[in-house]
């Protein structure tokens, strides 16, 4: 069996929530790439957002993705959605003993995820829009990553975890 499950896709696609059942399931330990830069920097991501800036942020999660990656435990991820974004993630996760699953959402699903969120500083201005233009953005780069692809729009989160299990069991 792969080393580890790397959930990946957009803000309120269900990645922590299917995360924490997937590890469940497995006995494997949870990582949740916002939560481990939460607890390593003492602050909220949106406090770090506002403080030190998108970049500032982006090199955080970098190290939280890559630190999970090397752990020769295996574990199931739930990336950061902007982890894409970045090159070396994106190969980082390419090369690793991992299975790279897309939680796929479209836009309107994920707004009404999201609606009543505080911790989501790129949305601060226009959840909507926002949502669209970085959904748009990012498909390539989560196309680019993922060894499965899961439609989560009319899917409950334990129907997820077992497609996820399903996936991860199909690439072996």
């Amino acid at each position: 069996m792969t080393k580890h499950v790397v959930l990946v896709g957009m803000m309120g696609a269900g990645k922590s929530s299917v995360g924490r059942r997937v590890a469940a399931r497995l006995v494997w330990p949870f990582s949740d790439s916002d939560a481990v830069v939460e607890a390593r920097y003492g602050r909220t991501v949106g406090d770090i957002w506002r403080t030190d800036g998108e970049e500032a942020f982006r090199a955080m999660e970098t190290v939280a993705l890559s630190d999970a990656l090397a752990d020769t435990t295996p574990s199931v991820i739930a990336a950061a959605g902007g982890t894409v974004l970045d090159p070396t993630n994106r190969q980082a996760m390419v090369d690793a003993d991992a299975v790279v699953v897309w939680l796929r959402a479209d836009p309107e699903t994920l707004e009404t995820r999201v609606r009543h969120g505080d911790h989501r500083p790129l949305l601060d201005d226009d959840a909507s829009g926002t949502l669209r233009r970085l959904h748009d953005e990012r498909v390539g780069l989560y196309t680019e990553v993922a060894d499965a692809v899961i439609d989560v729009d009319d899917l409950d989160l334990d129907e997820v975890a077992t497609k996820v299990l399903a996936a991860v069991e199909a690439q072996g």
